[in-house]
């Protein structure tokens, strides 16, 4: 099944289903820019997806594309894997949800987690990404009684207010003052969250020390985006975090179990205090954690309600049985012996592939990644930080991304992909052909 049989190929709506432009024209009604989130396509090539199959996604038209988007990188075993449909089908009948006090689903996965992450001493349930990070986050607070965080150029730390700083900044930030991405922000906010360069241990030191009084921790993307540390980057982080009294973040939320079962801290052998969870934990259901050191946990303990630093965590579905029962479904194939091996080994293969289709074409551009991440980028060399990621052809990169989904691939221009770990040599060939013609194309 190549892009050109299934992507380009005109197919009639599905019987009894509205047709494509229907779709849109009720969200163009109901949602705001008639998209999810911060995305919206254009409209010669956005989408209404009607199903998930393995590496593929079909939409609504009957069209079909290889995903490398993975549910922004939950689905770490593709869509509707077997065990995981078994083992949610199964708590299903038993229960959907529960509030209010623990169920045995929860418990079991917390146990797992506490022996899968190094950090970890305890997890606290979460719903989501973005609510692990900010949990995180008001605890190293609560733990130092300091208010400022902070955080690297480019790094994404989810949806709330404190993580709004200098994610997508057009401009270099004057550190350690950051560019709000976001109207809504109370004025204080920028006082309180400072930026620094990835990979610059020097000016996070200089930071460190001139805002030592006042800063409760360093939250990083261990791997952010598409960008490495360097060798020296993560442990200069830990040191200088000991240093000063300052608490470690590591935002796993995509890192954690893709760059090993272990996440970035077996992968890289740097320890945080505090970790942040989502996507992979939850199997593609709503579930999210955070772990780290018993003394930094028991502060969200909800028996020290009440006490000058209790770390309030709370929500309606912490703990949700049926993400539980997805996520340790999902647990369990991680665990078997080669299953990193042969995702890694998938994800050079893709890399290598496709940087020989843009060599071909004379395509001044790289195929770049670690582990199960990858990205083409208009640039020289891999990005060592984000002014690298600003100094590229932004604009090269996304014209080659929309013309690659013409072609049948599930990209976000200018976004990092993934691969998944039922991906195939198939889905390989396929993508070379699909990045061959859009190559053309542009």
């Amino acid at each position: 099944m190549t892009p050109a049989d299934t992507a380009i190929a005109e197919a009639p709506d599905p019987v009894g289903a509205m047709g494509h432009e229907d779709y849109y024209k009720v969200a163009t009604d109901s949602l705001p820019g008639a998209g999810l989130g911060s995305y919206s396509l254009p409209d010669d090539v956005r989408f209404v997806i009607r199903k998930g199959a393995g590496s593929r996604l079909q939409d609504v038209r009957g069209r079909w594309y290889i995903d490398y988007v993975g549910g922004a990188g939950t689905l770490i075993l593709g869509h509707a894997f077997p065990t995981v449909v078994d083992a949610i089908k199964d708590q299903a009948e038993r229960g959907i949800h529960f509030f209010g006090t623990l169920n045995e689903q929860c418990i079991q996965l917390a146990e797992d987690l506490k022996e899968i992450i190094p950090c970890a001493d305890r997890v606290a349930f979460t719903t989501t990404g973005s609510e692990a990070t900010a949990y995180a986050m008001r605890t190293a607070r609560a733990a130092t009684g300091r208010s400022k965080i902070l955080k690297f150029e480019g790094a994404y730390h989810g949806n709330h207010d404190y993580s709004a700083f200098s994610v997508t900044p057009t401009a270099l930030s004057n550190y350690p003052q950051g560019r709000p991405d976001t109207g809504g922000l109370p004025a204080n906010m920028a006082e309180n969250v400072l930026v620094s360069p990835y990979n610059d241990l020097d000016t996070v030191r200089r930071i460190v020390e001139e805002h030592r009084d006042d800063l409760a921790a360093i939250i990083v993307e261990p791997l952010q985006r598409i960008i490495l540390p360097d060798d020296d980057f993560l442990p200069g982080l830990r040191k200088t975090c000991d240093d000063n009294d300052v608490l470690l973040i590591f935002d796993e939320v995509v890192t954690g179990f893709r760059l090993a079962l272990g996440g970035a801290q077996e992968y890289f052998g740097v320890l945080p205090d505090i970790a942040s969870y989502g996507k992979i934990v939850g199997g593609g259901g709503p579930l999210g954690c955070v772990g780290g050191k018993a003394e930094y946990m028991d502060l969200m303990n909800p028996r020290n309600k009440g006490q000058a630093n209790y770390s309030y965590v709370n929500g309606t579905l912490h703990g949700n049985p049926i993400a539980a029962v997805a996520g340790m479904a999902t647990l369990a194939e991680l665990k078997k012996p080669s299953f990193y091996k042969d995702l890694h080994a998938l994800a050079d293969d893709v890399c290598k592939a496709c940087q020989e289709v843009l060599d071909k074409n004379n395509v001044p551009a790289i195929a770049t990644g670690k582990a199960s991440f990858w990205q083409i980028l208009f640039m020289d060399k891999p990005p060592n930080n984000h002014a690298d990621v600003m100094n590229s052809d932004a604009a090269a990169t996304r014209a080659l991304d929309l013309a690659q989904m013409h072609e049948g691939l599930y990209v976000l221009p200018n976004v990092r992909r993934f691969v998944s770990g039922v991906h195939t040599g198939q889905d390989i060939e396929d993508t070379v052909r699909a990045l061959d013609a859009a190559c053309k194309k542009i």
